[in-house]
């Protein structure tokens, strides 16, 4: 019996590793499979933003980079490729059968820039009651404002040539989740998230996709109906010049400024989800377009958790 049950115990044993090493050779495969399928994703995401600038003019909702993609099983674009030998059998094990892939651009001009708040050092007075207007809108405190506004212009002092700036000066944030370095609380970014964004570098608001609430907050004396009835009249016909906003609403007249309003864009927000099986991974990249260029600034790749955030894989 003892003989018995130490060949049981270690035939148990030898499975299990035997199981566990498969396992997480699958776990392994698929991420690899995934990754390349996203980058995959990513590269046709700038070919097509590439060629939207081939043909010039403003950028619109109405173009082909603002037509989010549904999620579609994979093996229905490689069907349509015939030099392409991947397995999409599902009865002969292709784990293609079971992939979806969805995704879209997002014009991040559509969305107030926080790095316009400080200009040369300071705090910018125009874009400061700019996000004013938004924060009133959201029903905001102020005083957030000020805190964040007061965060960035710390963070961006350089300490090699800026005098009197302290060693526990706050990190400069890379994207609006990271504003809760400057003190601003999980709620407010929450609140902020449609309407705003952090770029590299000081950037006007597209007038052709930004919301109403944005429009509203970025023209001194907008009200929000009019904000409304503007993003309501491009839907029609998109605005190809500024002059365009003001003929269709008389009460912006004056008021636009090429350095703060526009109807093209350089930044775009790319994001990719990928569902295999029981996982689904999300990327989502930053791309700068310079005339026909473009190039990634940034990438996030993770796997959503059960709240739809991602959650970045353990290294």
């Amino acid at each position: 019996m003892l003989t018995v049950t130490l060949v049981a115990t270690f035939s148990a044993a030898a499975m299990w590793q035997q199981w566990r090493s498969v396992e997480v050779e699958a776990a392994e495969r698929a991420r690899v499979q995934s990754a390349w399928v996203l980058t995959g994703a990513l590269d046709w995401s700038r070919l097509i933003l590439r060629e939207d600038a081939r043909s010039g003019g403003a950028d619109h909702l109405a173009e082909p980079w603002a037509v989010p993609l549904q999620e579609a099983r994979l093996s229905t674009f490689l069907a349509a490729d015939r030099n392409n030998n991947a397995d999409t059998s599902a009865a002969d094990g292709g784990v293609l059968q079971e992939a979806f892939l969805s995704g879209q651009i997002i014009d991040m001009q559509s969305r107030m820039n926080v790095m316009n708040l400080i200009d040369d050092g300071k705090v910018s007075e125009m874009e400061l009651s700019a996000f004013g207007k938004l924060f009133d809108l959201l029903n905001l405190p102020q005083q957030e404002l000020t805190l964040l506004a007061d965060g960035l212009r710390l963070a961006s002092l350089d300490p090699a040539t800026d005098a009197g700036v302290g060693s526990f000066a706050p990190l400069l944030p890379q994207k609006v989740e990271q504003l809760s370095w400057l003190g601003l609380p999980q709620t407010t970014i929450d609140a902020l998230l449609p309407f705003v964004t952090l770029l590299p570098v000081r950037t006007p608001v597209n007038l052709n996709t930004a919301p109403a609430e944005v429009i509203y907050a970025m023209v001194p004396t907008l009200k929000m109906n009019d904000a409304t009835s503007l993003v309501t009249q491009r839907r029609f016909s998109h605005l190809n010049a500024l002059s365009n906003a003001s003929d269709r609403i008389p009460a912006m007249s004056g008021q636009l400024d090429s350095g703060r309003h526009s109807v093209v864009s350089r930044f775009f927000e790319v994001r990719g989800r990928l569902r295999l099986d029981q996982v689904v991974m999300q990327e989502r990249s930053l791309l700068q377009r310079d005339g026909i260029d473009v190039k990634t600034l940034w990438r996030e790749r993770g796997v959503l958790d059960a709240v739809g955030a991602i959650a970045p894989p353990a290294r």
